[in-house]
């Protein structure tokens, strides 16, 4: 297991290793900090700072210079110089900010104004054994304002628009054009389709007909397809370049983080409760196999070089290591405090980023 590296060591480390030019993963730990990984030994070489509590999304700018990093407690995010792991500014988002996604240098984040921070309803078994509609009696997300997408202009440090979401807003796309952003809506059962440019919504996808708690979303590398996972169903739907729903597919219990390959020939999805990484056909939408993993791993990437995957799981505090070409586990790395996200630079295909 990696020695765990005190913060004074931290930032030498990655200053070493970013030197070097070689390939990282970085990870957010919820209970701890960013901690990395040399993709060339697939092993700890270091930690920084979250500079907050509970790091959850996470992103890299794809010239490398800065690394943004939300922080749930706080309602702020951290802009880390990526070369020293100093903190250059805070940038205040709003309440219980999440899921993070890294274009150009803007950072599109996603938060909650009504959360309580809570995990979700799970649904009720009725009385025949099937699932009903969880119960949001007690849930503040449910009865107060919907979530927002802040896009913050990461050099100047300023929150330039905000974006009005649905009800526990969580993953967030880009068309191919550019000019929308797609956000997956958990308590509406929905997907919105929003002009980036002015954050109006152009157009609303409904779930509840394919399933339930849309999470992870992401665009095929054609940018012919969306593919959107449904937590509470255990599916996903496929989209069209109208965004029109045009097949349902199951998936293992609790399906989350979501991506294609570099080719768009496979999809892949961390399916949690099932604790595997699924991989199926991108044309005909057969599973090819599903990889174990361990418990509750909901975001993961490949390497730069598309021959490894990584998976973030964090009840089980490590990251699972697959080849990609074998699609069978290789090493576990350790060490690890609730891991949430993972990203790599350079910036390679995953649930939380892509290259641009």
């Amino acid at each position: 297991m990696p020695m765990k590296l005190s913060p004074s060591l931290a930032v030498p480390l990655l200053a070493c290793a970013v030197s070097a030019n070689a390939a990282t993963a970085y990870v957010s730990n919820q209970n701890g900090d960013v901690s990395l990984i040399d993709l060339d030994t697939m092993k700890v070489s270091g930690s920084v700072p979250a500079y907050g509590k509970v790091p959850r999304g996470i992103g890299v700018t794809a010239d490398g210079k800065l690394l943004v990093v939300a922080n749930r407690e706080g309602g702020r995010v951290a802009v880390i110089d990526r070369g020293s792991g100093k903190l250059l500014r805070h940038v205040t988002i709003g309440k219980n900010p999440e899921f993070v996604r890294v274009r150009g240098h803007l950072a599109f984040v996603s938060f909650e104004p009504s959360s309580t921070g809570k995990p979700p309803p799970k649904p009720r078994a009725d009385a025949k054994g099937g699932a009903k509609p969880a119960r949001h009696d007690d849930d503040d997300d449910a009865k107060g304002p919907p979530a927002r997408v802040a896009v913050v202009d990461l050099d100047r440090g300023k929150v330039i628009r905000s974006i009005v979401g649905g009800k526990e807003t969580e993953g967030i796309e880009f068309s191919a054009d550019g000019k929308h952003i797609l956000v997956t809506n958990e308590e509406d059962d929905d997907v919105s389709v929003h002009e980036i440019a002015t954050g109006k919504r152009v157009k609303t996808i409904d779930m509840k007909p394919h399933g339930k708690r849309p999470r992870g979303i992401k665009l095929s590398p054609d940018g012919k397809l969306v593919v959107v996972t449904l937590e509470f169903s255990d599916n996903f739907v496929v989209l069209d370049d109208k965004y029109d729903v045009v097949r349902s597919v199951k998936t293992g219990g609790s399906p989350y983080g979501v991506s294609f390959d570099r080719a768009g020939e496979r999809l892949y999805v961390a399916a949690a409760k099932a604790k595997t990484l699924q991989v199926f056909d991108a044309k005909t939408w057969q599973p090819i196999k599903d990889v174990p993993t361990g418990e509750r791993c909901w975001h993961f990437t490949f390497t730069p070089d598309d021959k490894q995957i990584l998976v973030a799981c964090g009840r089980s505090d490590e990251v699972v290591v697959i080849d990609a070409a074998k699609l069978e586990p290789t090493s576990r790395i350790g060490d690890k405090e609730l891991p949430w996200g993972i990203v790599t630079y350079p910036k390679s295909m995953g649930s939380l980023d892509r290259p641009e």
